[in-house]
């Protein structure tokens, strides 16, 4: 692949990074999390997609933070990309919004629990651009391929698959890596999702709770089996953040996390 949402992936052992607060609060906290995500993916020289939602319309409670406001947080996404010259992903939820956040994004994102649905799909691959699909909590890595098969159907074969844990039981998320593998094999460039996969759903009171600790072993892992990118969401100070508080990797731990996975896909290229 030469290029992606307008990052150049030489080839399938690149890394890509793909990092951003998990939805737009306001202008301060997105621009000095992009400032700092771009200057990290230049010290370790791999490409960078910024990623924030402009709209959270998955919440555990009908009270928690959604939105600052459709159009502000698309403007302040295209202030980023022109400010920092980086390519952006957000999350869309309607057939609507495919072609108004379309406009700004690079990347459509479909949320885990929409990742069935057709309608959805098909208006993200009309537009043209690089569609991420993540797979359901509730789906085998096996049948992801026929949420891609869809977006295809328009004509688009710009897809990216990630993986963010699967639903164990009651209020809990694993990570099965041979899903990694497995995916890979579909013939998409494959992303996993390193924060939403230390979520604990449900828990908090009517908030999703997560254990941050596992952020890190968690991306370590998924780079020694093999991805093609990391996924993660980050603030500068994830206990005061609107959405996701538990499961956000404050950036100032960024860069060693980077380094870290880095260093290994270096060393999983060997074999």
């Amino acid at each position: 692949m030469d290029s992606f949402a307008n990052i150049k992936i030489p080839n399938r052992n690149s890394l890509f990074l793909i990092a951003g607060p998990c939805v737009v609060e306001n202008r301060d906290i997105v621009f000095r999390t992009a400032e700092h995500c771009k200057k990290i993916s230049e010290q370790f020289r791999i490409p960078y997609i910024f990623k924030s939602s402009y709209k959270k319309a998955n919440r555990t409670s009908g009270n928690s933070f959604s939105t600052i406001g459709m159009n502000e947080a698309l403007d302040i996404l295209s202030d980023v990309k022109k400010e920092f010259s980086v390519p952006i992903l957000t999350d869309i939820h309607t057939e609507e919004e495919a072609t108004i956040a379309a406009r700004v994004a690079d990347v459509l994102q479909i949320p885990a629990f929409l990742c069935r649905q057709t309608d959805l799909l098909f208006a993200a691959g009309k537009t043209g651009n690089v569609v991420n699909i993540k797979k359901g909590q509730f789906l085998s890595p096996y049948d992801i391929k026929f949420s891609a098969e869809k977006v295809e159907m328009t004509g688009n074969k710009n897809i990216l698959l990630t993986e963010r844990g699967t639903t164990f039981g009651y209020n809990n998320l694993v990570v099965d890596m041979r899903s990694l593998v497995i995916m890979r094999q579909l013939g998409y460039p494959i992303v996993f999702d390193a924060t939403h996969s230390v979520q604990i759903p449900g828990t908090g009171e009517g908030k999703t709770s997560g254990n941050r600790e596992f952020i890190v072993p968690l991306a370590r892992a998924a780079v020694a089996v093999g991805v093609d990118g990391i996924f993660l969401e980050t603030h500068p100070n994830p206990k005061e953040a609107k959405s996701d508080a538990e499961s956000q990797l404050p950036l100032s731990a960024l860069e060693n996390l980077v380094e870290q996975i880095v260093e290994l896909n270096e060393v999983r290229n060997k074999f």
